[in-house]
């Protein structure tokens, strides 16, 4: 077929139209409209093709935590893995920047007592990896009835068919049903859309009664598997309550069933630690990981797993039926080596600790305009959620929330220099995850942005609202007027 292309394309972006499917994009939304070529990266910005600057919100995909200043220096550490070693697979061998990384991440995780590591190439595959584990684990251990698994409504844990299975979306899961792992969805810790959300204690009773009653529906005996973000993305950014997590280590622990704390997002930094099942006291079983693990410079990812876990695979009772050619590969490993080294010897992890009381002060204040109905997240991720009534916490119906985010708030970030995300994957939401060395002026400006483009959208929604009760208003008196009698 050949390929159409109009007087303004640039032969990339003919390209990009005529050649490219994008991850979850409508491709008809740039039917009149190019699609965004980001060609640079500088600091905390990015560059597009046109030579106009964004701030980088959203840190990439949750991925760029260092920003786009160490290119260089992870560029180096790469080229001297290739110049010595191009590719060996981690299938009955291995090499040495694998065994450097397994040796790091165990120790780095050893307080939540992670013991050993297997590597993937990004964070679905490693929740896929994860649940094969899972079920080989409990049929060593006598229970091959254990099948099942407990997930969160709005979770997002991958597109692979597995990991699909875990995620609380339906439009992603219904073109791809039957799924092969059965999977019960409880609530997700939405303090804001739950009727105990402002009695902290109250609300995380009624969430770990949820997961008991589910666990007990399902079976004790036939669950394998809870799984959870320490903070689900999904939906924006909803943190636990206090006591929750030991809440489901002490549910799964009664049970028999392992705890899975998903961390594609979460780790390396993103709320301060290096693993954010540190701060909200969870003590899964298995954690998953990936993005930040090389802060977007290559993909990679793994599944550390607690000496229980670890031990009939490591004892060699039971040999893992499960591999990824590229999983632990020598450049990848080797990269994630260099940035580990970056964020301890730039103490990038203490930059997001001292910046959060800023960042969560000047976002509070976006409560100021009516849309904004909650703010919540941790350290570098945030969420911001849009209602229609504050007071009701009325939310957006499905048109009303396509036009507040892609029709309106969208132009503005575009125009105000922001990349950010726009979700719609529950009520509708402003996220924003911006790379984990912006300094206090880069997160003013991202804020600044926000309260702009929050204040637009405001003004354009009560012109809305007026122009529809002057409409309504004068159906009424028309109605009113044809039901009156004609005068004799």
């Amino acid at each position: 077929m050949a390929l159409e292309s109009r007087p303004d394309d640039s032969s990339e972006q003919m390209l990009a139209r005529n050649r490219l499917l994008l991850n979850f994009t409508d491709l008809s939304n740039f039917n009149d409209d190019p699609i965004p070529l980001i060609v640079r990266g500088d600091g905390c910005e990015v560059i597009d093709v046109a030579g106009r600057r964004y701030i980088d919100g959203i840190s990439g995909l949750f991925c760029s935590n260092l920003g786009h200043g160490f290119g260089a220096e992870v560029g180096a550490a790469a080229q001297r893995q290739l110049s010595e070693l191009v590719f060996a697979p981690n299938w009955s061998l291995t090499h040495p920047s694998a065994v450097r990384l397994a040796e790091r991440l165990t120790t780095i995780a050893a307080p939540l007592g992670m013991e050993r590591l297997f590597l993937t190439s990004g964070g679905g595959e490693s929740v896929e990896a994860a649940w094969k584990i899972v079920r080989q684990w409990h049929i060593a251990n006598g229970q091959p009835q254990r099948t099942k698994a407990i997930a969160r409504n709005l979770a997002y844990h991958g597109t692979s068919l597995g990991a699909l299975s875990f995620t609380g979306l339906d439009d992603c899961r219904e073109p791809f049903m039957p799924l092969p792992i059965p999977v019960s969805f409880v609530s997700n810790t939405n303090a804001y859309r739950h009727p105990q959300g402002d009695d902290e204690a109250r609300f995380t009773k009624a969430l770990l009664n949820e997961v008991h009653e589910t666990i007990l529906r399902e079976g004790p005996d036939q669950v394998a598997m809870l799984i959870a973000e320490p903070i689900q993305n999904s939906g924006g950014a909803f943190v636990p309550p206090r006591g929750y997590w030991p809440g489901l280590r002490a549910l799964c622990d009664r049970y028999g069933i392992l705890l899975v704390a998903d961390e594609t997002i979460s780790a390396f930094g993103r709320v301060g630690e290096w693993f954010a099942s540190t701060r909200f006291d969870a003590k899964p079983d298995i954690i998953t990981f990936a993005k930040g693990a090389t802060a977007g410079h290559a993909p990679v990812g793994g599944v550390l797993v607690n000496e229980r876990v670890a031990e009939p695979f490591g004892s060699g009772q039971v040999t893992y039926m499960h591999g990824l050619t590229f999983g632990g590969h020598p450049l990848t490993t080797a990269i994630a080596l260099t940035v580990l080294d970056i964020y301890e010897r730039e103490e990038v992890f203490e930059n997001v600790r001292s910046l959060e009381p800023f960042l969560d002060s000047r976002l509070q204040q976006l409560r100021g305009n009516p849309l904004v109905g909650d703010v919540r997240g941790a350290g570098f991720f945030w969420a911001v959620e849009l209602v229609k009534d504050r007071e009701t916490h009325e939310t957006f119906d499905d048109d009303e929330a396509q036009w507040l985010l892609k029709s309106e708030l969208s132009g503005h970030m575009d125009e105000l220099g922001l990349l950010c995300r726009l979700d719609d994957r529950g009520d509708p939401v402003i996220q924003i995850s911006p790379p984990l060395v912006s300094d206090e002026a880069t997160l003013d400006r991202i804020v600044s942005i926000l309260g702009e483009a929050t204040d637009r959208a405001h003004r354009s929604w009560s012109r809305i609202r007026s122009r529809s009760a002057k409409t309504a208003a004068v159906r009424k008196r028309a109605s009113a007027t044809k039901s009156q009698p004609i005068p004799a």
